[in-house]
């Protein structure tokens, strides 16, 4: 079956990934020549919703270069409207194929969320977009940080698959929308289902 641009997208990242778990990153992109062509525009393959985290630089853990991804970065990986937006502009606007949600293990936003109280400033408003996904991940069997991780990205998926512009383009195929973990340990980067139960990637992070 011929796979979909969003599909290759989605190889061309985790082959990526494999390059730079093995330590032989090619380091593509990256030359003086490649930075000319890009001063008029731009055209990346993939877009990633990411922690802030500085261990999760996803140009880095996915081997690409200049121009390659089209990069959204907030603590916990939330869709709050502002990154909502910017994913519809990288999808409608720059026609990128793909669009990646990253958590990772060991997520400081999702910890501090599960351990409750009184947060200061704004950060108590980023621990209530992501307490949705702690209540679903303490209905689920296995340890909680782990859990709650998936299920919050598989929570952000679902709410960016709920914007008209990205759930339209999903539904005609011109736009996979994917959930992914990053193992802080491995440097390895796993895609998960929605529903995924998470019990078994923590065990695989406690063991690496």
């Amino acid at each position: 079956m011929t796979m979909t641009d969003g599909e290759r997208a989605l190889l061309e990242l985790m082959t990526g990934n494999k390059r730079y778990v093995a330590g032989k990153p090619v380091h593509p992109n990256q030359s003086f020549d490649r930075r000319q062509e890009t001063v008029e525009g731009q055209n990346p393959f993939a877009t990633i919703l990411t922690c802030s985290d500085s261990r999760v630089p996803p140009d880095i853990i996915f081997d690409q270069g200049i121009g390659d991804l089209f990069v959204i970065r907030v603590a916990g990986n939330i869709a709050g409207n502002s990154v909502i937006a910017s994913a519809e502009y990288a999808a409608e606007h720059l026609s990128v194929p793909l669009l990646m949600v990253l958590g990772h293990t060991r997520c400081g936003a999702v910890t501090a969320t599960i351990q409750g109280g009184n947060a200061p400033g704004r950060i108590g408003w980023l621990c209530e977009a992501i307490q949705p996904a702690v209540e679903r991940a303490r209905r689920m069997p296995g340890e909680l940080l782990g859990n709650a991780v998936v299920a919050n990205v598989a929570l952000t998926v679902e709410r960016l698959s709920a914007s008209v512009i990205l759930g339209g383009l999903a539904r005609e195929n011109r736009l996979k929308i994917a959930g992914a973990i990053y193992n802080l340990n491995s440097g390895a980067v796993e895609v998960i289902g929605g529903s995924q139960d998470a019990a078994q990637q923590e065990d695989r992070d406690e063991r690496m």
